[in-house]
């Protein structure tokens, strides 16, 4: 143990949850950290406090919160990400002749890293530095797909967790969940004139060593302007690369 226990028990802590499915009960997460009771209950409830960790109370369980997404997104934002997904990200909008994206998930919203235009393309929204909803766009969506239900449910708790910027798009726990769904079965996320009227997006995730997204690899074209199928296979391509890359493998 360090001289500062009660810091590296929030880190085993918030280790442990990182590396689980779904959410976990108390009895679970004291014999994984090798906490006692008290210690543990106390310290989940900091944790809650901070927004690192949240209790779902119906089912007597304890998950990452919001906090955690965006300390992971915050590593996600720096350097290594960006270097090893520039030239990814030139070759991809080569390839397809549009334009391409990288964004995290900051809270309920994407934060945009990485932007490659293709030439002579309408100009985006989605400049390096500019956050949008995430359950409105092709990026968010993808790595919403990939959270555990619950992690998505605490994000998004009501109604009131939603926006809108066309007047279209998810406004409900109920609506999101059945989007993302089909966000699943059909193995990419899509927006269609949710985030700019007139302009479509396809999206995929980039996955770390533990399967975890950390990222949404998208690409906008103007709507009937190009076939999303096609566009997800180059993207699901370069994703994949990007996840080897992230992983060390």
């Amino acid at each position: 143990m360090s001289q500062v226990p009660a810091a590296t028990r929030a880190l085993r802590v918030l280790r442990f949850l990182a590396t689980q499915a779904d959410p976990v009960p108390l009895e679970t997460l004291m014999r994984a950290c090798d906490l006692p009771r008290s210690t543990a209950y106390h310290l989940v409830n900091a944790m809650i406090e901070e927004g690192f960790v949240v209790h779902l109370a119906d089912e007597r369980r304890y998950g990452l919160g919001v906090a955690a997404f965006e300390a992971g997104s915050g590593y996600t934002r720096q350097a290594p990400l960006q270097r090893l997904a520039r030239r990814p990200l030139a070759q991809l909008v080569d390839q397809v002749g549009q334009s391409a994206h990288l964004a995290v998930l900051h809270g309920r919203d994407v934060l945009y890293v990485v932007e490659e235009r293709a030439p002579g393309r309408p100009p985006l929204v989605t400049d390096v530095g500019v956050r949008l909803p995430a359950h409105l766009t092709a990026s968010g969506r993808s790595v919403l797909a990939h959270l555990p239900a619950a992690q998505v449910t605490a994000l998004y708790p009501d109604r009131a967790a939603f926006t809108d910027r066309t007047g279209v798009g998810p406004g409900s726990p109920a609506a999101l969940r059945t989007l993302l769904g089909q966000t699943r079965r059909r193995g990419y996320a899509l927006e269609d004139g949710e985030v700019t009227e007139g302009l479509a997006s396809v999206a995929t995730a980039v996955l770390d060593h533990n399967g975890h997204p950390v990222a949404g690899l998208a690409v906008t074209f103007p709507r009937d302007g190009a076939d999303p199928d096609a566009l997800a296979h180059a993207l699901t391509r370069t994703a994949a690369t990007l996840s080897r890359r992230l992983s060390g493998r």
